[in-house]
Protein backbone atom coordinates (compact mmCIF):
# COMPACT_ATOMS: atom_id res chain seq x y z
CA UNK A 1 0.00 0.00 0.00
CA UNK A 2 1.40 3.34 -1.06
CA UNK A 3 2.10 5.74 1.76
CA UNK A 4 0.67 9.24 1.47
CA UNK A 5 3.04 12.04 0.59
CA UNK A 6 4.18 14.00 3.59
CA UNK A 7 2.48 17.34 4.10
CA UNK A 8 4.58 20.50 4.06
CA UNK A 9 5.99 21.37 7.47
CA UNK A 10 4.10 24.26 9.02
CA UNK A 11 5.12 26.65 11.72
CA UNK A 12 3.41 26.26 15.10
CA UNK A 13 1.12 29.18 14.27
CA UNK A 14 -0.29 27.34 11.27
CA UNK A 15 1.61 29.51 8.81
CA UNK A 16 3.85 27.97 6.10
CA UNK A 17 7.44 27.22 7.05
CA UNK A 18 9.85 30.16 6.80
CA UNK A 19 11.66 28.61 3.82
CA UNK A 20 8.36 28.13 2.00
CA UNK A 21 7.37 31.73 2.64
CA UNK A 22 10.72 32.94 1.34
CA UNK A 23 10.31 30.76 -1.76
CA UNK A 24 6.87 32.26 -2.36
CA UNK A 25 8.31 35.77 -2.13
CA UNK A 26 11.12 34.99 -4.55
CA UNK A 27 8.73 33.38 -7.05
CA UNK A 28 6.37 36.33 -7.01
CA UNK A 29 6.58 38.14 -10.39
CA UNK A 30 6.50 41.54 -8.76
CA UNK A 31 9.49 40.79 -6.56
CA UNK A 32 11.57 39.56 -9.48
CA UNK A 33 10.78 42.81 -11.29
CA UNK A 34 12.00 44.72 -8.22
CA UNK A 35 15.26 42.72 -8.25
CA UNK A 36 15.87 43.66 -11.89
CA UNK A 37 14.93 47.26 -11.17
CA UNK A 38 17.32 47.30 -8.20
CA UNK A 39 20.17 46.12 -10.40
CA UNK A 40 19.46 48.91 -12.85
CA UNK A 41 18.87 51.59 -10.23
CA UNK A 42 22.32 51.00 -8.74
CA UNK A 43 23.95 52.55 -11.81
CA UNK A 44 22.42 56.08 -11.83
CA UNK A 45 22.25 56.27 -8.03
CA UNK A 46 25.95 55.40 -7.72
CA UNK A 47 26.93 57.93 -10.37
CA UNK A 48 24.94 60.69 -8.68
CA UNK A 49 26.34 59.69 -5.26
CA UNK A 50 29.84 59.78 -6.78
CA UNK A 51 29.45 63.36 -8.02
CA UNK A 52 27.73 64.38 -4.79
CA UNK A 53 30.72 63.17 -2.76
CA UNK A 54 33.18 64.66 -5.25
CA UNK A 55 31.43 68.00 -4.87
CA UNK A 56 31.56 67.87 -1.07
CA UNK A 57 35.23 66.83 -1.13
CA UNK A 58 36.22 69.57 -3.57
CA UNK A 59 34.30 72.23 -1.65
CA UNK A 60 36.02 71.18 1.57
CA UNK A 61 39.42 71.46 -0.13
CA UNK A 62 38.51 74.90 -1.47
CA UNK A 63 37.38 76.29 1.88
CA UNK A 64 39.95 74.64 4.15
CA UNK A 65 43.05 74.31 1.96
CA UNK A 66 43.03 76.29 -1.30
CA UNK A 67 41.66 79.60 0.04
CA UNK A 68 43.98 79.78 3.08
CA UNK A 69 46.98 78.98 0.87
CA UNK A 70 46.03 81.66 -1.64
CA UNK A 71 45.73 84.16 1.19
CA UNK A 72 49.20 83.30 2.48
CA UNK A 73 48.55 80.79 5.31
CA UNK A 74 49.92 77.27 5.47
CA UNK A 75 46.92 76.23 7.56
CA UNK A 76 43.64 78.05 8.25
CA UNK A 77 44.02 80.72 10.98
CA UNK A 78 42.25 80.25 14.29
CA UNK A 79 39.31 82.49 13.35
CA UNK A 80 38.69 80.75 10.01
CA UNK A 81 35.72 78.60 11.15
CA UNK A 82 33.74 81.62 12.39
CA UNK A 83 32.62 83.09 9.03
CA UNK A 84 32.29 79.67 7.39
CA UNK A 85 30.03 78.22 10.06
CA UNK A 86 28.06 81.47 10.30
CA UNK A 87 27.18 81.05 6.62
CA UNK A 88 26.46 77.35 7.17
CA UNK A 89 24.11 78.10 10.07
CA UNK A 90 22.21 80.71 8.07
CA UNK A 91 21.71 78.43 5.07
CA UNK A 92 20.74 75.34 7.10
CA UNK A 93 18.37 77.40 9.26
CA UNK A 94 16.59 78.76 6.20
CA UNK A 95 16.38 75.31 4.60
CA UNK A 96 15.11 73.68 7.80
CA UNK A 97 12.34 76.25 8.14
CA UNK A 98 11.24 76.70 4.55
CA UNK A 99 12.00 73.72 2.27
CA UNK A 100 10.10 70.46 2.05
CA UNK A 101 11.75 67.80 4.18
CA UNK A 102 13.56 70.32 6.37
CA UNK A 103 16.90 69.50 4.76
CA UNK A 104 16.81 65.89 5.92
CA UNK A 105 16.64 64.16 9.27
CA UNK A 106 18.06 65.63 12.47
CA UNK A 107 21.31 63.74 13.22
CA UNK A 108 20.49 63.43 16.92
CA UNK A 109 17.56 61.20 15.97
CA UNK A 110 19.85 58.50 14.57
CA UNK A 111 20.28 57.09 11.08
CA UNK A 112 17.03 56.21 9.27
CA UNK A 113 16.47 53.75 6.44
CA UNK A 114 13.02 55.05 5.48
CA UNK A 115 12.52 56.27 1.94
CA UNK A 116 12.81 60.00 1.29
CA UNK A 117 10.26 61.53 -1.06
CA UNK A 118 11.84 63.12 -4.16
CA UNK A 119 10.32 66.50 -3.21
CA UNK A 120 12.66 66.60 -0.20
CA UNK A 121 15.85 65.92 -2.18
CA UNK A 122 16.74 69.56 -3.01
CA UNK A 123 16.69 70.44 0.68
CA UNK A 124 18.79 67.39 1.58
CA UNK A 125 21.45 68.20 -0.99
CA UNK A 126 21.59 71.93 -0.18
CA UNK A 127 21.69 71.39 3.59
CA UNK A 128 24.49 68.84 3.28
CA UNK A 129 26.44 71.11 0.93
CA UNK A 130 26.10 73.97 3.43
CA UNK A 131 26.88 71.89 6.53
CA UNK A 132 29.65 69.46 5.67
CA UNK A 133 32.24 71.44 3.64
CA UNK A 134 31.87 74.54 5.82
CA UNK A 135 32.80 72.83 9.06
CA UNK A 136 29.88 70.96 10.64
CA UNK A 137 31.10 68.07 12.80
CA UNK A 138 29.07 65.50 10.88
CA UNK A 139 29.62 62.98 8.08
CA UNK A 140 27.97 62.46 4.69
CA UNK A 141 26.36 59.07 5.34
CA UNK A 142 22.89 60.30 6.37
CA UNK A 143 22.46 62.62 3.35
CA UNK A 144 23.66 59.76 1.14
CA UNK A 145 21.02 57.40 2.56
CA UNK A 146 18.32 60.02 1.98
CA UNK A 147 19.65 60.83 -1.48
CA UNK A 148 19.82 57.20 -2.59
CA UNK A 149 16.36 56.32 -1.30
CA UNK A 150 14.81 59.46 -2.76
CA UNK A 151 16.44 58.94 -6.16
CA UNK A 152 15.15 55.35 -6.27
CA UNK A 153 11.61 56.58 -5.71
CA UNK A 154 12.10 59.35 -8.27
CA UNK A 155 13.16 56.81 -10.90
CA UNK A 156 10.23 54.62 -9.89
CA UNK A 157 7.85 57.49 -10.54
CA UNK A 158 9.53 58.37 -13.83
CA UNK A 159 9.13 54.79 -15.07
CA UNK A 160 5.55 54.69 -13.77
CA UNK A 161 6.21 51.68 -11.58
CA UNK A 162 3.22 51.18 -9.24
CA UNK A 163 3.69 53.02 -5.95
CA UNK A 164 2.90 50.48 -3.25
CA UNK A 165 4.18 50.06 0.31
CA UNK A 166 6.35 47.16 -0.92
CA UNK A 167 8.01 49.07 -3.77
CA UNK A 168 8.51 52.10 -1.53
CA UNK A 169 10.29 50.02 1.15
CA UNK A 170 12.32 47.79 -1.16
CA UNK A 171 13.40 50.40 -3.69
CA UNK A 172 14.12 52.92 -0.94
CA UNK A 173 16.44 50.39 0.73
CA UNK A 174 18.07 49.49 -2.60
CA UNK A 175 18.76 53.13 -3.46
CA UNK A 176 20.09 53.89 0.02
CA UNK A 177 22.43 50.88 -0.14
CA UNK A 178 23.79 51.86 -3.55
CA UNK A 179 24.54 55.38 -2.29
CA UNK A 180 26.00 54.43 1.08
CA UNK A 181 28.35 51.91 -0.56
CA UNK A 182 30.00 54.89 -2.26
CA UNK A 183 31.33 56.53 0.90
CA UNK A 184 32.48 53.32 2.60
CA UNK A 185 33.95 51.96 -0.63
CA UNK A 186 32.46 48.51 -0.02
CA UNK A 187 28.99 47.04 -0.73
CA UNK A 188 29.26 44.71 2.28
CA UNK A 189 29.02 47.49 4.88
CA UNK A 190 26.08 48.99 2.99
CA UNK A 191 24.21 45.68 3.06
CA UNK A 192 24.95 45.01 6.73
CA UNK A 193 24.02 48.57 7.69
CA UNK A 194 20.66 48.29 5.91
CA UNK A 195 20.03 44.91 7.55
CA UNK A 196 20.34 46.40 11.01
CA UNK A 197 18.58 49.65 10.16
CA UNK A 198 15.56 47.85 8.71
CA UNK A 199 14.93 45.93 11.93
CA UNK A 200 12.94 43.31 10.05
CA UNK A 201 13.38 39.59 10.63
CA UNK A 202 12.53 36.36 8.90
CA UNK A 203 11.80 36.19 5.18
CA UNK A 204 10.95 39.87 5.07
CA UNK A 205 14.55 40.60 5.99
CA UNK A 206 15.80 38.65 2.98
CA UNK A 207 13.18 40.31 0.78
CA UNK A 208 14.52 43.72 1.76
CA UNK A 209 18.20 42.85 1.64
CA UNK A 210 18.45 41.06 -1.71
CA UNK A 211 17.63 44.23 -3.71
CA UNK A 212 19.84 46.29 -1.41
CA UNK A 213 22.81 43.91 -1.74
CA UNK A 214 22.40 43.57 -5.52
CA UNK A 215 22.07 47.31 -6.05
CA UNK A 216 25.02 48.19 -3.82
CA UNK A 217 27.23 45.55 -5.47
CA UNK A 218 26.53 46.84 -8.97
CA UNK A 219 26.78 50.40 -7.73
CA UNK A 220 30.21 49.70 -6.21
CA UNK A 221 31.44 48.39 -9.56
CA UNK A 222 30.23 51.51 -11.34
CA UNK A 223 31.50 53.81 -8.59
CA UNK A 224 34.96 52.26 -8.40
CA UNK A 225 35.40 52.15 -12.15
CA UNK A 226 34.22 55.71 -12.62
CA UNK A 227 36.65 56.94 -9.97
CA UNK A 228 39.58 55.27 -11.72
CA UNK A 229 38.53 56.59 -15.14
CA UNK A 230 38.17 60.21 -14.05
CA UNK A 231 40.95 60.36 -11.45
CA UNK A 232 38.65 62.32 -9.13
CA UNK A 233 38.40 61.74 -5.39
CA UNK A 234 35.37 61.58 -3.12
CA UNK A 235 37.20 61.34 0.20
CA UNK A 236 36.16 57.77 1.03
CA UNK A 237 36.89 56.63 4.57
CA UNK A 238 40.02 54.47 4.71
CA UNK A 239 43.09 54.31 6.88
CA UNK A 240 46.79 53.70 6.22
CA UNK A 241 48.10 51.87 9.26
CA UNK A 242 51.63 50.75 10.11
CA UNK A 243 52.24 47.28 8.70
CA UNK A 244 52.37 44.51 9.61
CA UNK A 245 49.60 44.85 12.18
CA UNK A 246 50.63 43.72 15.67
CA UNK A 247 49.47 40.41 17.09
CA UNK A 248 46.94 40.59 19.88
CA UNK A 249 48.04 39.69 23.38
CA UNK A 250 46.05 39.24 26.63
CA UNK A 251 46.66 42.84 27.70
CA UNK A 252 45.00 44.16 24.53
CA UNK A 253 41.92 42.06 25.20
CA UNK A 254 41.74 42.98 28.88
CA UNK A 255 42.08 46.71 28.23
CA UNK A 256 39.33 46.54 25.57
CA UNK A 257 36.70 45.93 28.25
CA UNK A 258 37.17 49.18 30.22
CA UNK A 259 37.75 51.16 26.99
CA UNK A 260 34.38 50.03 25.64
CA UNK A 261 32.63 50.66 28.95
CA UNK A 262 34.07 54.16 29.35
CA UNK A 263 33.31 55.24 25.79
CA UNK A 264 29.74 53.97 26.01
CA UNK A 265 29.17 55.82 29.28
CA UNK A 266 30.76 59.04 28.00
CA UNK A 267 29.09 59.11 24.58
CA UNK A 268 25.59 58.48 25.91
CA UNK A 269 25.30 61.99 27.44
CA UNK A 270 26.73 63.46 24.23
CA UNK A 271 23.82 61.98 22.28
CA UNK A 272 21.42 63.17 24.95
CA UNK A 273 22.93 66.65 24.67
CA UNK A 274 22.39 66.51 20.90
CA UNK A 275 18.73 65.69 21.42
CA UNK A 276 18.37 68.58 23.84
CA UNK A 277 20.04 70.90 21.33
CA UNK A 278 17.53 69.72 18.71
CA UNK A 279 14.65 70.52 21.04
CA UNK A 280 16.19 73.92 21.77
CA UNK A 281 16.65 74.72 18.09
CA UNK A 282 13.12 73.69 17.11
CA UNK A 283 11.56 76.61 18.99
CA UNK A 284 13.30 79.27 16.83
CA UNK A 285 15.01 77.47 14.01
CA UNK A 286 16.99 80.14 12.15
CA UNK A 287 18.59 82.15 14.99
CA UNK A 288 19.30 79.10 17.15
CA UNK A 289 20.79 77.12 14.27
CA UNK A 290 23.14 80.06 13.66
CA UNK A 291 23.95 80.19 17.38
CA UNK A 292 24.86 76.48 17.45
CA UNK A 293 26.96 76.86 14.31
CA UNK A 294 28.89 79.71 15.91
CA UNK A 295 29.34 77.60 19.05
CA UNK A 296 30.90 74.90 16.88
CA UNK A 297 33.18 77.49 15.28
CA UNK A 298 34.20 78.77 18.71
CA UNK A 299 35.25 75.25 19.76
CA UNK A 300 37.46 74.96 16.67
CA UNK A 301 38.92 78.44 17.21
CA UNK A 302 39.75 77.78 20.89
CA UNK A 303 41.44 74.52 19.92
CA UNK A 304 43.58 76.26 17.29
CA UNK A 305 44.59 79.00 19.73
CA UNK A 306 45.43 76.52 22.49
CA UNK A 307 47.38 74.00 20.43
CA UNK A 308 48.70 75.90 17.42
CA UNK A 309 47.21 73.25 15.15
CA UNK A 310 44.63 73.75 12.41
CA UNK A 311 41.02 74.37 13.49
CA UNK A 312 40.02 71.72 10.94
CA UNK A 313 40.97 69.10 13.54
CA UNK A 314 37.83 70.04 15.48
CA UNK A 315 35.65 71.23 12.61
CA UNK A 316 34.50 68.92 9.81
CA UNK A 317 33.69 65.22 10.08
CA UNK A 318 37.14 64.05 11.13
CA UNK A 319 37.44 61.85 8.03
CA UNK A 320 40.70 63.39 6.78
CA UNK A 321 42.10 63.89 10.28
CA UNK A 322 41.40 60.26 11.14
CA UNK A 323 43.64 59.14 8.29
CA UNK A 324 46.42 61.43 9.50
CA UNK A 325 46.02 60.20 13.07
CA UNK A 326 46.15 56.55 12.02
CA UNK A 327 49.19 57.06 9.80
CA UNK A 328 51.26 58.81 12.49
CA UNK A 329 49.75 58.75 16.01
CA UNK A 330 53.02 60.02 17.50
CA UNK A 331 52.67 63.34 15.64
CA UNK A 332 50.03 64.40 18.15
CA UNK A 333 50.99 65.52 21.63
CA UNK A 334 48.90 64.34 24.53
CA UNK A 335 47.66 67.90 25.13
CA UNK A 336 46.43 68.25 21.54
CA UNK A 337 44.68 64.87 21.73
CA UNK A 338 42.88 65.74 24.95
CA UNK A 339 41.93 69.15 23.55
CA UNK A 340 40.54 67.68 20.32
CA UNK A 341 38.58 65.06 22.27
CA UNK A 342 37.01 67.66 24.55
CA UNK A 343 36.27 70.41 22.03
CA UNK A 344 35.26 68.18 19.14
CA UNK A 345 32.84 66.36 21.45
CA UNK A 346 31.17 69.67 22.37
CA UNK A 347 31.02 70.73 18.73
CA UNK A 348 29.65 67.29 17.80
CA UNK A 349 26.78 67.62 20.29
CA UNK A 350 25.91 71.07 18.93
CA UNK A 351 25.89 69.84 15.32
CA UNK A 352 23.87 66.72 16.15
CA UNK A 353 20.92 68.89 17.08
CA UNK A 354 21.24 71.76 14.63
CA UNK A 355 23.03 70.92 11.36
CA UNK A 356 22.46 68.23 8.73
CA UNK A 357 24.66 65.18 8.20
CA UNK A 358 25.52 61.85 9.76
CA UNK A 359 26.76 60.91 13.22
CA UNK A 360 29.11 58.03 12.32
CA UNK A 361 32.33 59.67 11.10
CA UNK A 362 32.91 62.02 14.06
CA UNK A 363 32.17 59.18 16.49
CA UNK A 364 34.73 56.93 14.77
CA UNK A 365 37.32 59.72 14.97
CA UNK A 366 36.61 60.32 18.67
CA UNK A 367 36.97 56.60 19.34
CA UNK A 368 40.28 56.47 17.48
CA UNK A 369 41.62 59.54 19.29
CA UNK A 370 40.59 58.08 22.65
CA UNK A 371 42.42 54.88 21.70
CA UNK A 372 45.61 56.80 20.93
CA UNK A 373 45.37 58.63 24.28
CA UNK A 374 45.00 55.31 26.11
CA UNK A 375 47.64 53.43 24.06
CA UNK A 376 50.45 54.03 26.65
CA UNK A 377 48.59 51.85 29.17
CA UNK A 378 50.69 48.81 30.17
CA UNK A 379 50.62 46.17 27.46
CA UNK A 380 48.26 48.07 25.17
CA UNK A 381 49.32 48.91 21.62
CA UNK A 382 48.22 51.91 19.54
CA UNK A 383 46.55 49.88 16.78
CA UNK A 384 44.52 47.59 19.12
CA UNK A 385 43.53 50.63 21.18
CA UNK A 386 42.33 52.46 18.07
CA UNK A 387 40.39 49.41 16.88
CA UNK A 388 38.68 49.01 20.26
CA UNK A 389 37.95 52.73 20.50
CA UNK A 390 36.48 52.99 17.01
CA UNK A 391 34.27 49.90 17.43
CA UNK A 392 33.04 51.00 20.85
CA UNK A 393 32.30 54.57 19.74
CA UNK A 394 30.54 53.48 16.56
CA UNK A 395 28.37 50.96 18.42
CA UNK A 396 27.47 53.51 21.12
CA UNK A 397 26.36 56.10 18.57
CA UNK A 398 24.82 53.92 15.85
CA UNK A 399 23.34 51.22 18.14
CA UNK A 400 24.24 48.82 15.30
CA UNK A 401 26.90 46.43 16.67
CA UNK A 402 27.39 44.25 13.58
CA UNK A 403 27.75 47.26 11.30
CA UNK A 404 30.23 48.77 13.74
CA UNK A 405 32.43 45.65 13.64
CA UNK A 406 32.30 45.40 9.84
CA UNK A 407 33.11 49.10 9.51
CA UNK A 408 36.17 48.88 11.76
CA UNK A 409 37.45 45.73 10.04
CA UNK A 410 37.11 47.40 6.65
CA UNK A 411 38.87 50.52 7.92
CA UNK A 412 41.75 48.49 9.35
CA UNK A 413 42.10 46.57 6.10
CA UNK A 414 42.76 43.34 8.00
CA UNK A 415 40.92 40.70 9.98
CA UNK A 416 43.58 40.79 12.72
CA UNK A 417 41.52 43.12 14.93
CA UNK A 418 38.15 41.35 14.52
CA UNK A 419 38.14 39.85 18.05
CA UNK A 420 38.81 43.22 19.68
CA UNK A 421 36.25 44.97 17.46
CA UNK A 422 33.58 42.41 18.31
CA UNK A 423 34.32 42.55 22.03
CA UNK A 424 34.34 46.34 22.11
CA UNK A 425 31.19 46.71 20.00
CA UNK A 426 29.19 44.18 22.02
CA UNK A 427 30.20 45.65 25.38
CA UNK A 428 29.57 49.20 24.20
CA UNK A 429 26.21 48.33 22.68
CA UNK A 430 25.02 46.40 25.74
CA UNK A 431 26.19 49.16 28.08
CA UNK A 432 24.47 51.85 26.04
CA UNK A 433 21.22 49.89 25.99
CA UNK A 434 21.35 49.34 29.76
CA UNK A 435 21.99 52.99 30.58
CA UNK A 436 18.93 55.05 31.60
CA UNK A 437 17.03 56.41 28.62
CA UNK A 438 17.25 60.16 28.11
CA UNK A 439 14.31 62.45 28.60
CA UNK A 440 14.80 64.63 25.56
CA UNK A 441 13.70 63.48 22.11
CA UNK A 442 14.64 65.23 18.89
CA UNK A 443 11.62 66.82 17.25
CA UNK A 444 10.57 65.83 13.77
CA UNK A 445 11.87 68.19 11.08
CA UNK A 446 9.62 71.07 10.21
CA UNK A 447 8.75 69.08 7.16
CA UNK A 448 8.27 65.63 8.61
CA UNK A 449 10.88 63.04 7.83
CA UNK A 450 8.48 60.13 7.82
CA UNK A 451 6.69 59.17 4.67
CA UNK A 452 3.38 57.46 4.03
CA UNK A 453 2.98 54.39 1.87
CA UNK A 454 3.52 56.47 -1.23
CA UNK A 455 6.74 57.90 0.19
CA UNK A 456 5.34 61.45 0.40
CA UNK A 457 6.36 63.58 3.39
CA UNK A 458 3.87 65.56 5.38
CA UNK A 459 3.50 69.27 4.79
CA UNK A 460 6.07 71.62 6.23
CA UNK A 461 5.27 73.42 9.41
CA UNK A 462 5.80 77.07 10.17
CA UNK A 463 9.20 78.27 11.20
Amino acid sequence: MKEPSPRPVEAPSGQPHEADRLREILHAPGYLVILVYSALIGIPVSLIAFWFLVGLHELQNVFWSDLPHRLGWDTPPWWWPLPLLLIAGLIVGLIAGRLTGGGGHIPAGGLHAGATHPDALPGVVLAAAASLPLGAVLGPEAPLVALGGGLALLFRDLTRTPATPQTTALLGAAGAAAAIAAIFGNPLIAAVLLIELSGIGGPQLFAVMLPALLSSGIGALVFTGFGHWTGLETGSLNLTLPTPLPRLDPADVLWTVPIALVLAVLLNPVLEAGRRVAAFVSARVLPRTVLCALGTAACAAVYALATGRTPADVALSGQTTLGELAADPQAWGIGALIAVLLLKTIAYALCLGSMRGGAIFPAVFLGAAAGVVLAPLPGLGAVPAMAAGMAAAAAAVMRLPVSSVVLVVLLMGSSAMIPLAILAAVISFATTELLPAGTAHPPAPLAAQSADTDGRPEAAGAS
